[in-house]
């Protein structure tokens, strides 16, 4: 064993991305295609969590190698880089939820991405439920077995997991720590991003592959820092631009 407490991280995330690896395969597969129907429909992807959940919104937003058509939902109050204890408390807001989806007004072909570890906080879950209502399909990117260890926040009782049509398990630990040390009550080394990014880009992966096959050229970003590669994005970009809002 390693004198080093840095190693036990380390051992910690391999085991939990086995353990993706090993679980969820037949849900990545159930995601990517819900991702390529949308896409084939002309519809977008959109990405959405509260405090640190939200980097997991922005992983696929954008981003060089993955599926263009996604429009991530970046609420300011609801990130932690901007007045953190607030936005602790703005994502148990009842009500605010509505008031985001019907802000965003997504198409019926729209699929929503809705990361939230613990699953349990009412702004996310209601997220979820309005845009069920509307007739979007919704996948979650949660960890079941902290979600299960508490009572949910919402007034329904319900969970993010409850909700979603797909449920991606980023198989993490109640409390999202992972490693112990000796005379320390809090644990440590979260897991929550590593393994939620892992699934999220296995999904759009599966889904690119999907698409190829019926598609000569799936909408791909490429690298903006590789030479030519904005001018290859352009054609992307001009086609969605009207349709995501922060582009």
């Amino acid at each position: 064993m390693s004198e080093y407490v840095y190693e036990s991280y380390f051992d910690e995330i391999e085991k939990v991305l086995m353990k993706i690896r090993k679980t969820q395969q037949e849900n990545i597969l159930k995601a990517a295609e819900l991702v390529s129907e949308c896409i084939k429909n002309d519809g977008l992807i959109r990405t959405f969590g509260t405090g640190h959940s939200h980097i997991l919104a922005e992983e696929i937003f954008t981003r060089a190698g993955t599926l263009a058509p996604v429009s991530a939902i970046l609420e300011p109050s609801l990130m932690t880089f901007h007045e953190a204890m607030k936005s602790s408390a703005m994502e148990r807001l009842g009500g605010f939820g509505k008031i985001i989806v019907d802000y965003v007004n997504p198409d019926p072909q729209d699929v929503f991405i809705i990361i939230s570890n613990s699953g349990r906080n009412p702004v996310p879950i209601e997220v979820a439920m309005e845009v069920k209502k509307r007739g979007n399909k919704v996948i979650a990117v949660t960890s079941k077995t902290y979600s299960k260890s508490a009572p949910s926040r919402h007034s329904s009782g319900k969970r993010l997991m409850d909700i979603a049509d797909v449920v991606l398990d980023n198989c993490g630990e109640i409390g999202d720590v992972t490693v112990k040390i000796p005379r320390l009550e809090q644990g440590l080394g979260p897991t929550s991003t590593i393994a939620s990014a892992y699934l999220l880009h296995a999904v759009m992966v599966q889904a690119t592959s999907n698409l190829s096959k019926i598609m000569k050229e799936p909408p791909i970003f490429w690298s903006a820092n590789l030479p030519g590669g904005m001018e290859k994005n352009r054609k992307i970009i001009n086609k969605y631009r009207n349709k995501i809002r922060n582009w």
